[in-house]
């Protein structure tokens, strides 16, 4: 039984890295109200803080995410209205907005609401003891992006074969099917994930925002529409201080030292 004074939502930073771990494993980190408040929140403030540049996502305990906390299913409290922020306030859609690399570090068992919140992050580090649960099998739909997410994530036949058949996935299946970027030993696995977040936090912070807006842009854009998207992002980046130091970088082979400005 866990701790009833202790914190949901568990937040460290080492260096660049911003850690957020779900805490709530007594009950596989169910996510209520309060909890995706502050998840949110936490997103949308590390988005704003220079000092940040990469971000790892995880769980508690044993599971990941076991979706939304079903003793208040249909309430307000989950969807939004009660805690004073709408649907496109939660965690699934925020994480949409966020211009920094998000890196799910999946560690065990993620179901529906988990499931797409997992999928929705920027890369995905799995546990060999990790796994997905579709919640067509409950009588729902995956109401937070999934149905989005999956066909463009691993096409449509196989976001028909995820989704359709509601078979739990277990981390095999997950590799397989290309749903995680790595599957790894279970005791490997944050290790795992701070050495890619600690790689990404290394580059032009600016430089990974422009790029993330510009392929996030690109999933409802044509071609000739997201090229003069990246053409005004270039233009901006040419203007920044880490675009200067980059080149000086280069001509005097060495690491570059970004500021983010």
């Amino acid at each position: 039984m866990s701790d009833p004074q202790a914190p949901q939502l568990l937040h460290e930073r080492r260096g660049h890295v911003l850690i957020l771990t779900l805490n709530r494993p007594d009950r596989l980190n169910a996510i209520d109200g309060p909890m995706l408040k502050d998840l949110s929140r936490m997103l949308l403030e590390a988005n704003q803080d220079p000092e940040v540049r990469a971000i790892v996502l995880t769980g508690a305990g044993r599971g990941f995410c076991s979706g939304l906390d079903l003793k208040n299913a249909g309430s307000s409290d989950l969807t939004g209205g009660g805690q004073g922020f709408t649907i496109a306030e939660t965690p699934p859609f925020v994480l949409r907005r966020v211009d920094k690399p998000v890196i799910c570090a999946l560690n065990g068992p993620a179901a529906g609401y988990g499931m797409d919140m997992a999928l929705g992050c920027d890369l995905l580090i799995a546990s060999d003891r990790a796994s997905f649960t579709p919640p067509v099998r409950r009588g729902v739909v995956p109401e937070s992006g999934g149905t989005w997410l999956l066909p463009h994530l691993i096409g449509w036949q196989r976001a028909c074969e995820v989704t359709l058949l509601a078979r739990k996935l277990d981390a095999k299946e997950i590799e397989r099917l290309g749903m995680a970027n790595r599957v790894v030993p279970d005791a490997d696995l944050m290790n795992e994930a701070m050495r890619w977040a600690e790689e990404a936090a290394t580059n032009a912070p600016l430089a990974m925002k422009a790029a993330k807006r510009t392929m996030r842009a690109a999933m409802t854009s044509d071609y000739e529409s997201n090229s003069h998207l990246a053409m005004a992002e270039l233009m901006q980046l040419f203007r920044s201080k880490d675009f200067v130091e980059g080149l000086k970088a280069f001509a005097e082979k060495r690491d570059p030292k970004y500021e983010g400005r």
